[in-house]
This record gives structure tokens, sequence and C-alpha cells, in this order.
């Protein structure tokens, strides 16, 4: 008797549904052995993982402001895959925007810069990281090369990038040599919709591209 594997024609809902089931369930189980092996408490662990980040405001809102560039990056890649283009260097390509967008709030920084820097920097940012994504298309097209393989190694040619800014021309004189800039002007920032916390607008841009 000889097996034959053979491809879906479409994948069912029911496997849809439970497949990221599927994989929170083994990641949960990992985790927990994990930490047994170790000596720890997987109680404790899931509590801190699943329960504490929950139970107060300012928590909720680190949560949001985490997920809102994942949530954006996420809604981008779903484009890539409807056209079955497997981009994984989604990482380095917003590295490469947020550097763009940062070059028009370094350059205008103490200036008398108006309302326009921060829809530059939105627009500036978009354009920078789509281009950075065009580098593994042509590869692709023009070599034959992987984008897989591509668009992740480009991942550390922006972070490299990045890092060698923060450390040099970009870097904060008053920042006790940390790898960061100044702290931009408030024409340079997204507006916070809550005081003292970091929820900001973006996070609800997210949510609204999201839907």
């Amino acid at each position: 008797m000889q097996l034959v594997l053979e491809k879906r024609a479409e994948r069912s809902g029911t496997i849809a549904l439970v497949s990221p089931l599927i994989a929170i369930g083994l990641t949960v189980v990992t985790m927990v052995i994990l930490f047994a092996i170790l000596g720890k408490n997987p109680l404790l662990a899931l509590h801190a993982y699943f329960i504490a980040p929950l139970t107060d405001g300012y928590s909720l809102q680190e949560i949001a402001v985490k997920a809102t560039p994942l949530v954006m990056i996420a809604i981008g890649l779903s484009l890539c895959y409807l056209a079955n283009a497997w981009n994984i260097g989604a990482e380095g390509q917003f590295l490469i925007g947020a550097v763009a967008g940062s070059w028009i709030a370094v350059k205008t920084q103490g200036t008398d810069a108006g309302a326009w820097v921060l829809p530059a920097m939105l627009v500036l940012a978009a354009a920078a990281g789509a281009l950075y994504a065009l580098i593994p298309a042509i590869c692709k097209v023009k070599f034959g090369a992987s984008e897989i393989l591509t668009s992740l190694m480009l991942v550390y040619v922006a972070d490299l990038f990045l890092d060698y800014l923060v450390r040099g021309p970009w870097r904060d004189p008053n920042g006790f040599n940390f790898p960061t800039t100044a702290e931009f002007d408030p024409v340079a920032t997204v507006p916070l919709l809550i005081e003292g916390g970091r929820l900001h607008l973006g996070s609800i841009i997210a949510l609204l591209a999201g839907c």
C-alpha cells in the first residue's frame, strides 16, 4: 500500500480555526515544561504572562503601545501573502521606515517647523519601508533569489544601520552615552491619548486599519 500526499485545494474553516489554538496550546505546554525543569513554579509564570498584564490600566496601555507596530506590520504582510510573496523582512522594513521618518524629526529639531512635520514623517517612513521591501522583490525577479532569504538578511542590515545612527551621528550628546537620539520636538511625536501614559493616536489608527 502506497501513501500519496495531495495538496488541499483550499484550507477548511475548521483547520483555520483550530491551527492557531493548537499552536498556542503547544507553546503553553512547552513553557510549563521549561519552567518546571528550571525549578520555577509554572503557574506563577503563566499568571505573570497572561493575567498580570490585564490587571491595571498602565499595563493595558503598554500592551496596546507594543501591539501597535505589530498590527501595522501584520496588515502590510497580509497583502504580501495574498500575492504569494513570502516577505520575512518586515522588521527591517519597519526599522528603515522609522529611520527615514526620524530623519525629518532630527533635522527639524529645535527649529520653528510646524504641523507638517508629523505627516511628512509618516509619508517618508512608508515610502522608505516600501522601497526597502522592493530590494528582495527585484532580486527575485532579476536573479531568482529567494525572497525569504534576502528579506530576512536585510533585517540585519537595517538593524546595524539603526545601531550606527544612534551610537554615532544621531546620538544624544546629553544622553549619558546611551544609544538614543535626543527627544523629538512635540510636532514630531504622535499625540498621546491619556495624560501620564504612553497610549497614543497610532494605536487607534492601527485598530481602524485592521478593521
